[in-house]
């Protein structure tokens, strides 16, 4: 399979966390080229099952990744443009000028906009545009934007993911679509060998909101063990080394309250027998993500 190709179908389809429903499709089908068993549960998580050798009852095992990505809502019309909120963790330094798609009666472009520097006063022109100060701006007379848009119409960043020099890329819904990616490839491997546990590959919903997914997969399934795989910081200028790591070195285990020290024990194990590169970042509480729940 290739992993590039894999990647883009994931990372440019849309799915703000709570309105899954197309990317859900898209992660149903990829998963289910290698599971033996494939169901969405009522939440609307994606669970493929690939069964392990032998009679039951077997050891079973939760790969969780979450499909959801943050996003933005219509939270009111105003003379043609419209107000936003967010849905999930946005950074509002990163939205200005930004192109989107606003899912309305029907998908309409538009770009992140705020009043022009010009005539804010001096002191906020050096701060950045606050998300009370953003619109998005679909380019329409005030009337069709009325009869498109509706408050709750959600919003997603409009962008491709472009490869960068080397085997990097960049796009949105990388956290946590390249973790989805990851678990296809690991069932694709799965496929090539005799396993003894059962392993269930979920793509779960919500996690930019709550970690809600994550939970409700887990009490349906009831594994032996879950392993929630997510995205971390890599290196970067004016971070300091501890919270951040380094690329191509390895993914990092994680270590802390949230994790059981087993499970780290065997990870490192199982990273050490293939002779994998790891880091180990730590997560003092709350790793805010789906191993949480």
């Amino acid at each position: 399979m290739d992993t590039a190709d894999l990647l883009r179908q994931l990372v440019e389809a849309r799915g703000p966390s709570g309105y899954e429903a197309e990317l859900r499709g898209i992660a149903g089908e990829r998963l289910g080229e290698f599971a033996d068993e494939l169901r969405v549960d009522a939440l609307g998580n994606v669970i493929a099952l690939k069964r392990g050798e032998g009679d039951g009852p077997r050891p079973s095992l939760m790969l969780a990744g979450h499909m959801d990505e943050i996003a933005l809502i219509v939270s009111g019309l105003e003379e043609g443009f419209l107000r936003v909120t967010r849905i999930g963790g946005w950074d509002p330094r990163v939205l200005f000028g930004q192109r989107v798609t606003v899912h309305g009666r029907r998908e309409l472009p538009g770009m992140v906009v705020s009043v022009p520097p010009h005539f804010t006063v001096p002191a906020e022109r050096d701060k950045p545009v606050s998300l009370d100060k953003l619109f998005v701006d679909v380019g329409l007379p005030v009337d069709e934007v009325e009869r498109h848009v509706r408050v709750g119409d959600v919003i997603t960043l409009r962008t491709r993911m472009l490869r960068l020099n080397g085997s990097y890329a960049a796009c949105k819904a990388m956290d946590d679509r390249a973790a989805v990616a990851a678990i296809v490839l690991c069932l694709e491997e799965l496929a090539r060998r005799r396993h003894s546990w059962d392993v269930y590959a979920v793509a779960t919903v919500q996690e930019e909101t709550g970690c809600i997914g994550a939970g409700v997969g887990a009490f349906g399934i009831e594994p032996t063990a879950a392993v929630a795989i997510d995205v971390t910081f890599g290196q970067q200028p004016g971070v300091s080394g501890p919270e951040t790591f380094r690329m191509d070195a390895g993914p990092t285990i994680v270590l802390g309250p949230n994790i059981h020290p087993r499970m780290f024990d065997r990870l490192v194990a199982a990273a050490k027998a293939v002779e994998l590169p790891y880091q180990v970042e730590t997560a003092p509480g709350n790793s805010g993500t789906d191993a949480w729940s």
